[in-house]
């Protein structure tokens, strides 16, 4: 069984990528860690890979590219079928049971919890599969509260455990009180919307998420 984290998102655009790099800040030193990105679509006009290997200043051994690169930026089974290609999660785990033991994953999904990956499976399912603790990525926008409780109401019907929520954006205590009370769940940092995005400020920001290191059982 792989150790590390799955970061996933109450939706698209949430801020996963941009997390998955400040754990990279927050946790990298005194062991393996790597990124991988299983399915990636839009790939003409986005790259999460790449953008975490630039934001997180990752060397080549940090990031485990392979998986399903597929155009339109849509849902993974619908990228899948324009394609006219078939998701088969066997396969795309295949390279991954072949890594070492020792390595600690940053694992980032597409989109969230439910997205359809094929006809029958959702990225839950590879989660499940992964069996990694999970991490939420939510905004603050609007209808957080409830998304981001619906997310993590999904995760547990699928007994995955929880290792927390980042709230990207604007502070927003009340709403982070909000989950962290309905959720059942700790809300490991809220951060902020950073302009100009670079490694540089991701690095700084870093030690502000997890301060408490609640997430280095999960990455030791």
């Amino acid at each position: 069984m792989p150790r590390g984290l799955f970061v996933t998102g109450t939706d698209t655009g949430v801020g996963k990528t941009v997390v998955s790099a400040t754990l990279f800040h927050r946790h990298r030193g005194g062991r393996i860690l790597r990124y991988w990105k299983p399915i990636q679509t839009g790939i003409e006009s986005d790259d999460d890979t790449a953008d975490v290997a630039r934001l997180a200043a990752c060397d080549d051994g940090e990031i485990f590219d392979h998986g399903v690169r597929l155009a339109r930026p849509v849902s993974p089974h619908l990228a899948a079928r324009r394609s006219g290609y078939t998701i088969d999660v066997d396969q795309l785990l295949e390279p991954f049971r072949h890594e070492d033991r020792d390595v600690r994953w940053i694992v980032e999904g597409a989109g969230g919890v439910l997205v359809p990956i094929n006809d029958r499976e959702t990225m839950a399912d590879l989660m499940v599969r992964l069996g990694l603790p999970v991490v939420v990525v939510a905004r603050t926008a609007l209808g957080t509260i409830n998304h981001t409780l619906l997310t993590l109401e999904a995760l547990r019907v699928r007994a995955l455990d929880i290792a927390g929520v980042v709230v990207v954006g604007h502070q927003d205590a009340d709403a982070c009180e909000a989950i962290e009370r309905y959720g059942r769940v700790v809300v490991l940092g809220q951060m902020p919307t950073l302009v100009p995005l670079t490694a540089a400020a991701l690095a700084t920001w870093a030690p502000q998420l997890d301060t408490a290191g609640r997430l280095r059982e999960f990455l030791s």
